[in-house]
This record gives C-alpha cells, structure tokens and sequence, in this order.
C-alpha cells in the first residue's frame, strides 16, 4: 500500500494505535492538529463524540497490533471501499462537467443568435435609410417586416428577456434605433398594448430619427453648447422625420408617435410644448426610452451612465417629465439594475447584470466575476433560481479590481436585443467546476 493511502474505520473501531486524519476544520475539533496518532481512552472518547460517522485514517503511519481492530485484510477491503467511493465521485464530478459544458453551449448558442437577429435587424436599417428618399414606399415596407417580426417574437415565445450583446456586436449608426425599438416593445407590452398598437409603436421608434440623416453629422445629437440657430437645426429632425414617416403612409398611430416624441409630461419638450394630455400614448413610451438609452449611450461615451445610474437619474431627477404610469411600469420592467449594471451580489462577489425577465425584474440574470473558472466558460446565473441570492448594491466600473474589469468587460456601448427567458442553472452546474463540485 502506498505511503499516502488512506481507509476509513467506523466510530466503535477506532483504536489506540491508528494514524487519523481529521476531514474537520480546525473549528469543529479540538485537537492541536487533524492529523495525530491515537495514543489514549481520552482520545478515542473526544473523537466518538464529533459528528462523524467514520474517521480517514493512515494505514502506513499507524501501529498494526491486537489493540487495534483492523487487520491488514480488513484495511483492504477498507480501501477498495474507499476506491469505490473515490470512483463515484469521480464520476460525479465528470457529469456535472458536462452538464455545464452543455450549459456553457447552449449560452453562446443563444448569445450568438442574439447577435445575429441584432445584426440583421440593424442591416435592416441602413437598407430602409438607402431606399428613404428615392423608395419610401419600399422602405416603409422593410421597417414593417422588421416589427412585424420583433412583435411576433414578444407575443408568440412567452416571457421575452432583455438580453444585454457584447459590444462587437453594435452598429453606430443602428445601435440607438434598435435599442429603443426593442426596449419599447416589451415596455409597450408590459402596459397591455395590443397588436396593432404595438407595430404602430414599433415603427415610430425604428424611424423616430430618420430625420436625422438631413442633418450634419455634428446637428444630430444635442449638445449644450449649441447655439440658438443649431439647436433649432437639431430639433428640426422632428419636422423631417414626420415629413417621411408620411411619404412612406405610415399610419396616423405611427405618425402621431414620431411626431410626439420629444413631447415631455411638463411641457419642456419640443416642438409643440404639449403637455401629459396631449400625448399619446406611443410617444409616452418612445419619450421615456428615447431618454434612457440617451443616457446610457450618449454622443461622447465619456458621459455615459451606467444603466443603474441612468434609471436612478430619470427616477429622481426628471420624473415629472414623464407619465407617471409609464415611467412605474418601466422600472418594474427592467429592474432596478438593468443589463448593463455592474453589481455587488449578498455574497460579496461583482457581477454583471446581462439579462432580465419582465415577469422576474427583482431577480436579474448574471454574469459573476470567478477567478477560477475561464471567462469564457462562465455560466450565466440566474437569481431566481438561486437561494438567498441577491444584489447587495450598485458598482462603478472604475471601482472593480483590473481582473474583475477584464473579467466582466464592462460596456462602452449598451447593445440589447430580445430573447425567450432562459430557466435557473441548477445549483449543482454552478458548482461544478474545473477541479470538481464545490464543497
């Protein structure tokens, strides 16, 4: 037998004479080390009365007499015990590695299809702006096979979740349009608006700044340094983006929205001025969103908040701007922390917050920063799923240590796109890593 082999004996069988090998913290016995040999009745006494049921001990370290009541043959088949024990959880542990390399599969199968629908949604966009002036009617219909579609995915796959995309996968000229599509949809679903209402809401916010395009680059995103003549020139995009929006014979629902979507609750917004009453309801949404993914994704990236920062800012600062009803439903939507967030969990651990589930905004869906697994084979986690998980606070990304930030990969630019919600990981594959389940 090998110097480091090691049997087990039963409680009853222990004996002066046997080499143990405590499977105990240092806090659940009270002996000087775990590894002793036995030299006495007291001994024997103080270890009868741990919660173990059979005690590891070494064969080769310990004295072979009558006194102790294993004999060699009895430590063999100790031993094969042991090995077949060892085998088991050997097995174990390579099941559980495969159950999260399908899991680690499934994940980037489905991220991947995230990013491929976010792209073509976003190729969709620059042929509907390449046809706007010379074939509107033709563009009208690309854009309305675009919603179409994202409204069939909403209302046909169950719970839709806002899916957070790596920022490889994000379009400078599209991100903005796409974004406020998809985040509007599934806030206009979340308010109970029906089909047609929804694919009227849908196009206004794939279109709400065509208008742009009119514009020189450096008058198509506002800036506080503008002067009286070139903030006009940017507002302007409205009165453009409703002249196309009817050349292309948009519906009045769509058109209205467009028109409307700068209108702010007091009355601060443009062009009109109008107030709560005066908007309609697809505007509402569009202002809202339109506002949000501002914050997150402005002109000079420099400035941009974090997805937590901008909701707390709209929340506590410029509430009054909105519909008080939109603006709840919205928050329930996407959680106090949003995809994007970067968060301290209960158990002091970062994470990224890369999804949520309308149905479950308390209990977002991860990425947890683990020194020992691969970044690559980290598994999203879901809260839900998890007992006594939870987010503890928000984090800046300055805040994080380099190896969270490079684990993590906090977004320069926010990029959301929809998915069907994915189910709990099962708390045996969360465990489960490289050198086996965690204890």
């Amino acid at each position: 037998m090998n110097k480091d082999s090691f049997a087990y004996v039963s409680a009853r069988d222990l004996r002066i004479g046997l080499f143990v090998d405590l499977e105990l913290g240092w806090i659940d016995h009270p002996f000087a080390s775990g590894r002793f040999k036995i030299s006495s009745d007291e001994q024997i006494r103080v270890l009868k009365g741990l919660a173990a049921d059979r005690f590891r001990f070494v064969p080769s370290r310990s004295e072979w007499s009558e006194a102790v009541g294993a004999s060699p043959s009895e430590v063999q088949e100790e031993s094969l015990a042991t090995n077949l024990y060892a085998l088991g959880r050997d097995q174990k542990v390579q099941q559980l590695r495969m159950q999260r390399q399908q899991a680690v599969a499934l994940q980037q199968e489905g991220l991947a299809d995230c990013e491929r629908r976010f792209t073509d949604t976003a190729r969709q966009y620059h042929h509907t702006l390449d046809l706007l002036h010379s074939q509107p009617i033709e563009a009208a219909r690309v854009a309305q096979q675009v919603v179409q579609q994202l409204v069939v995915d909403i209302e046909q796959q169950g719970d839709s979740a806002l899916r957070l995309l790596n920022d490889s996968a994000a379009d400078k000229v599209a991100l903005h349009p796409v974004n406020v599509t998809v985040i509007s949809l599934l806030l206009g679903q979340a308010l109970g608006l029906q089909d047609l209402a929804l694919k009227d809401l849908g196009l206004a916010a794939f279109l709400h700044d065509v208008g742009k395009c009119d514009l020189p680059e450096r008058l198509r995103r506002p800036d506080d340094t503008f002067s009286t003549v070139e903030r006009n020139a940017y507002q302007s995009h409205v009165e453009n983006s409703v002249r196309l929006a009817q050349a292309m014979g948009l519906s009045q629902g769509a058109i209205q929205a467009v028109a409307q979507h700068h209108e702010l609750a007091d009355g601060s917004g443009f062009p009109q001025h109008l107030k709560l009453d005066a908007i309609g309801m697809g505007a509402r949404i569009l202002a809202l969103v339109n506002r949000y993914d501002g914050l997150c994704n402005p002109a000079k990236p420099s400035h941009a908040m974090t997805p937590h920062e901008a909701l707390a800012t709209i929340f506590s600062q410029q509430k009054k701007r909105f519909d008080p009803h939109v603006l709840s439903a919205f928050v329930r939507m996407v959680g106090v922390y949003p995809p994007g967030s970067l968060v301290q969990l209960n158990d002091e651990r970062h994470a990224m917050v890369v999804g949520v589930n309308a149905a479950r905004p308390l209990k977002p869906r991860v990425i947890v920063h683990e020194p020992g697994t691969p970044r690559h084979e980290a598994l999203i986690l879901d809260l839900e799923g998890v007992a006594n998980a939870g987010i503890r606070r928000s984090v800046k990304p300055e805040s994080l240590s380099t190896a969270a930030q490079e684990y993590l990969q906090p977004r320069q630019r926010l990029c959301y796109f929809l998915e069907t919600a994915i189910g709990p990981v099962p708390a045996e594959k969360v465990s489960a890593n490289a050198t086996g389940p965690a204890s």
